[in-house]
């Protein structure tokens, strides 16, 4: 073999061992998106794949899209006083609860908006940009807020609730109050933190005090 038939040998195996490498990092690079995208948004990424009938690129396109858009977002902490409040609020909630449980959904869902603004996401007015950006925040609670909004939107007949519709309406309410205590008991020990005896930065979450009225745990 000529000298020159060698070095286009090596040049071929070369070139295709090099191709063979950018393959298996693009692979790689690939499956640790995904693996990032699926712990971050744990049952909010089976949600965008099914939403996307299937498609994992789309749905990881989409997902990603959202950590672009809300991903920086710093949140805004509440006073002692207006946590207070909310937590006073959420409390009648569910005391109406078991005289009226549509009254009980429709506040839910506007209670939870109005919190979510508080704490600097985007403001009630902007529904679809507010549940996105607390998907990529609250990726495990957020589907209780989505469907406490779509069961209020359902909720503008008079007739008579039965079993299945107030089950339905209870179900919503709880779900929706996971997301709710996240975002009131979220910066708890940060406002606490200069009082613990140590001085050091406790990162636990405290109790909110919300004790259920008529609406049971799911």
């Amino acid at each position: 073999m000529s000298t020159l038939m060698v070095i286009l040998l090596i040049v071929v195996v070369a070139v295709l061992a090099g191709a063979a490498v950018a393959v298996l990092n693009r692979r790689q690079q690939g499956a640790g998106g995904r693996r990032g995208l699926k712990r971050r948004f744990g049952p909010e990424y089976d949600r965008a794949v099914a939403r996307h009938d299937g498609d994992t690129k789309a749905a990881e396109r989409d997902l990603g899209e959202r950590v672009k858009r809300h991903g920086s977002l710093r949140t805004r902490p509440l006073d002692p006083a207006a946590r207070e409040q909310y937590t006073a609020r959420w409390t009648v909630v569910q005391e109406h609860f078991v005289d009226s449980p549509r009254k009980a959904v429709t506040e839910a869902d506007r209670l939870v908006a109005e919190l979510a603004g508080a704490r600097g996401f985007p403001d009630a007015g902007h529904y679809e940009d507010q549940i996105d950006a607390l998907s990529v925040h609250h990726a495990h609670h957020v589907h209780g807020y989505r469907k406490v909004h779509r069961t209020a939107l359902g909720t503008t007949g008079t007739g008579p609730l039965t079993g299945a519709d107030t089950e339905e309406m209870r179900a919503a309410l709880v779900e929706a109050r996971a997301l709710f205590e996240a975002l009131v008991a979220e910066q708890q020990a940060d406002a606490d933190a200069d009082a613990t005896p140590t001085g050091r930065h406790d990162t636990r979450k405290r109790s909110t005090g919300i004790t259920p009225k008529g609406v049971q745990h799911g």
